[in-house]
């Protein structure tokens, strides 16, 4: 096993006590925090898979990383009020997610023939956040990455340096690379809190656009 692949299982780890948290915290029974964890974690690659014609995705080909993601969902249910605690390992493990799907949904563009720009970076990021899309979606909540922290521009900045890296350096350096980059800008996003600015509204703004009763 390479260290990417070591990678991958801590990401799908991560990215499936994440989507678990949320279940937890929204009150699902036991099979709706456990589809939680598994949208979270492999719901971008399906995603990818399906958009790029890689069909049946790997996902279902190789259930390993449902599994995973099942018995994280499990773990998660029954001590939650532990895990809980440990926030700032959870947001580490999860750029490192991001950092590996990033990089693995880009090469997987790469791999199937698709080296334009644009697909290129789609799939990384699609990869990368697709998965925790669809969780806050099937909760009813505005999604993570749409809500000013640096995340997807992580992904895709990540991405973009593949993109660019892939045909000149042996193709695991630039999966390596790739990583590096994204898991470096996420890691930093939270430690100096750096955000996107968001346009907020004014009391009279609100005020005006309150339906009418």
């Amino acid at each position: 096993m390479t260290l990417i692949n070591v990678l991958e299982v801590i990401g799908t780890i991560a990215f499936a006590i994440s989507g678990a948290l949320i279940g937890t915290e929204k009150e699902l029974d036991l099979f709706g925090v456990i589809f939680l964890a598994i949208t979270t974690s492999v719901g971008g690659g399906i995603f990818r898979d399906v958009i790029i014609g890689n069909t049946p995705p790997v996902a279902f080909v190789k259930p390993i990383y449902c599994l995973i993601s099942m018995g994280a969902g499990v773990a998660v249910f029954i001590f939650y009020k532990r895990i809980i605690t440990l926030k700032n390992v959870i947001l580490i493990t999860d750029a490192v997610g991001l950092g590996v799907f990033t990089a693995i949904g880009s090469s997987t563009a790469f791999i199937h023939d698709f080296n334009k720009p644009f697909i290129v970076i789609s799939m990384g990021l699609i990869t990368g956040v697709g998965g925790g899309i669809l969780r806050d979606v099937f909760v009813k909540d505005i999604p993570f990455v749409f809500r000013k922290e640096i995340y997807a521009i992580a992904s895709i900045l990540g991405a973009l340096i593949l993109y660019f890296s892939y045909n000149h350096v042996p193709h695991v350096a630039a999966l390596y690379i790739c990583f590096a980059v994204t898991f470096i800008i996420r890691v930093l996003a939270i430690i100096l809190n750096l955000n996107l600015p968001v346009f907020r509204m004014s009391t009279e703004e609100n005020k005006e656009n309150l339906p009418i009763k």
